[in-house]
């Protein structure tokens, strides 16, 4: 593990946004200066091969990441700021597994992704 990448896993897990690879980057690179883009995208592909963090790719084109460990939740997209924000609903977690059910289903694992934009936009 070099140094390189214990700074992008320590800024991975001080994320409380989605940032992509070039977001990660700066703020790496604001902690050590040796940190280099090639690295981040190596590290990525790395930490997303082992299972540690969650790459997500939104209709906006640039793939996000989060730490993997974290409890399921889905997200909502702002299609005009970018914002990503995380919610969970039980509401729905108990209808799509009833939805599934009817069919002869289980979910085995799933994502929801609600593209919105503030009312009156």
């Amino acid at each position: 593990m070099t140094q390189q990448r214990k700074v992008i896993l320590r800024v991975l897990a001080g994320a409380d946004d989605h940032p992509d690879a070039n977001e990660l980057y700066h703020r790496a690179y604001a902690l050590d200066g040796s940190v280099s883009l090639s690295t981040v995208y190596r590290t990525l592909r790395l930490l997303a091969d082992r299972g540690a963090i969650q790459r997500h790719a939104f209709e906006e084109g640039r793939a996000r990441f989060e730490n993997a460990d974290r409890e399921h939740h889905d997200h909502l997209i702002d299609i005009e700021t970018g914002q990503v924000i995380e919610f969970h609903s039980e509401e729905i977690e108990e209808l799509q597994a009833r939805i599934a059910a009817e069919r002869g289903y289980e979910i085995v694992r799933h994502k929801l992704e609600l593209y919105v934009k503030k009312r009156g936009s």
